[in-house]
């Protein structure tokens, strides 16, 4: 599998997810969002040994940073070589239509990859993924406001803001859960300069 095809199987599935679910079980998708931020550096120091880069910072600044044991290849990662670190958020929303379903939980997923040993330059991807299913405790149409109870008993009331989750605010009943899926995603790759 290539680098690139984990961050892109991880985003669609957590977004197409609401959707595949509605058919399944006739759940509601309410939301869904991405973001993807992404920062090149270049590599000032590597001490392989002791797991650590520094890396060039906004301003030139230098920023410390201290990797497990899992960073294998840092014997390969030279100073000057570039860095390029890309992070994907997802977040995705959807309406548990069952109630009295039990009590809110939550699961969390995260797995890595890291580059062939035919690529000279180290790199790799992680996920994480955390799934939380909250239960509609009040709904306030007139304030679009929903109260969710968490997996920890703790209750919080949202400002629903965007007119399209609004206009699902209407179909919410007491004692449904609303499943919010939470997926990031780290890419990192190297490059030795020409």
């Amino acid at each position: 599998m290539k680098l690139n095809a984990l961050t892109k199987a991880i985003t669609l599935a957590t977004l197409l997810s609401t959707a595949s679910l509605s058919a399944i079980a006739a759940d509601i998708p309410l939301s869904a969002v991405m973001e993807a931020d992404q920062v090149v550096t270049k590599v000032l120091a590597v001490d392989a040994a002791k797991h650590q880069v520094v890396l060039e910072g906004a301003e030139g600044r230098q920023v410390h940073v201290q990797l497990s044991d899992k960073a294998k290849n840092l014997g390969k990662l030279k100073v000057g070589d570039q860095v390029n670190v890309e992070v994907i958020r997802s977040i995705a929303a959807y309406l548990d239509t069952d109630i009295d379903k039990g009590l809110p939980g939550s699961i969390e997923h995260t797995g890595e990859i890291r580059a062939t040993k035919d690529n000279p330059n180290p790199g790799g991807e992680a996920f994480r993924q955390v799934q939380v299913q909250l239960k509609i405790t009040h709904i306030d149409l007139k304030k679009n406001q929903v109260t969710f109870q968490n997996p920890a008993g703790q209750s919080k009331t949202v400002n629903v803001e965007r007119p399209e989750v609004q206009a699902k605010l209407k179909d919410l009943k007491v004692g449904q859960s609303v499943v919010v899926t939470y997926t990031d995603v780290l890419k990192v790759t190297s490059q030795h300069p020409s």
